[in-house]
C-alpha cells in the first residue's frame, strides 16, 4: 500500500523535484516499506522521535527536520540531520552553526518565509530576510549553509489564493538567487497542495499523508 502510495507519487514528480517523504508518527515498518520502495529522504517534525529513528534506521537515510524547531533541540540533531527546512530566526541559525562547529560539520538550511494569511505559521518576512542574508554576523557563520527557502502556504481549499502565496514565495526565492549562487532549493507543497507548488516553482515537496495514509496522533 505504501509502496504503491510512493511510486504514483515519484512517477507524477518532474525530474528536478525532490520528495520528502514527511514520515511524523508513523512506525519503523512503515519507513522501511518506504525505504525498500526506494525512498531514502524522510522527515520529521519532532526531534526525539527523529533520533530514535535515526538510530534504529539504515544509515544511508537522509534525514530533514521540517517541524518548527526549538534552539534547544538542535544538539540532539546537529550530529546526523541533512537538511532543515524551517529555521525562521537569525538565533536558531547561530544555535545549528554552534552545534555544527562543536560537530566539524555543516548543516544546510533552509530560511522559512511566512507567506500564509494564518497568523499560526512561523517564518520571516521579505525585509527580515534581506536583512540577515546581507549582514556581517550572518557571513561570519561558517558551519551552516542557506542553501534555499521554505514556506507553507494558507490551509485552505481556496486554491486561487494558495497559488497566489506560492507565486509570492517563488518571486522572493528568485529575487535573493540572483545574489545568492548557493541558493537552489525551494520547498513548498505538500500532500494537499503539492501539484500547485511544483507548477509555481517548486523544487522540493513534502508529502505525508498521502504516501502513509493519515497521521497517528
Amino acid at each position: 500500500m505504501i509502496k504503491d502510495q510512493l511510486l504514483a507519487i515519484k512517477s507524477t514528480l518532474p525530474d528536478h523535484v525532490t520528495l520528502v517523504a514527511v514520515s511524523k508518527t508513523k512506525p519503523d515498518e512503515d519507513l522501511i516499506e518506504a525505504y525498500e520502495a526506494g525512498q531514502r529522504i524522510f522527515g520529521e517534525n519532532k526531534v526525539q522521535e527523529m533520533v530514535g529513528k535515526w538510530e534504529r534506521l539504515p544509515k544511508d537515510i537522509k534525514w530533514h527536520m521540517i517541524g518548527h524547531l526549538q534552539r534547544n533541540k538542535v544538539k540532539y540533531m546537529a550530529e546526523f540531520v541533512d537538511l532543515v527546512h524551517g529555521v525562521d530566526s537569525f538565533r536558531l541559525l547561530v544555535e545549528i552553526n554552534k552545534r555544527a562547529e562543536q560537530l566539524n560539520r555543516s548543516i544546510d538550511c533552509l530560511l522559512q518565509i511566512h507567506i500564509a494569511e494564518e497568523d499560526t505559521k512561523f517564518g520571516l518576512d521579505e525585509e527580515e530576510l534581506n536583512t540577515l542574508l546581507k549582514s556581517d554576523e550572518y557571513r561570519q557563520l561558517k558551519h551552516v549553509n542557506v542553501v534555499g527557502l521554505m514556506g507553507m502556504a494558507t490551509f485552505t481549499d481556496d486554491e486561487t489564493q494558495i497559488r497566489r502565496e506560492f507565486k509570492h514565495l517563488k518571486s522572493i526565492f528568485d529575487a535573493i538567487q540572483t545574489e545568492n549562487e548557493q541558493i537552489k532549493i525551494l520547498s513548498m507543497g505538500m500532500s494537499g497542495d503539492y501539484k500547485i507548488a511544483i507548477e509555481e516553482g517548486s523544487t522540493m515537496v513534502r508529502i505525508g499523508s498521502s504516501i502513509f495514509g493519515k497521521r497517528n496522533y
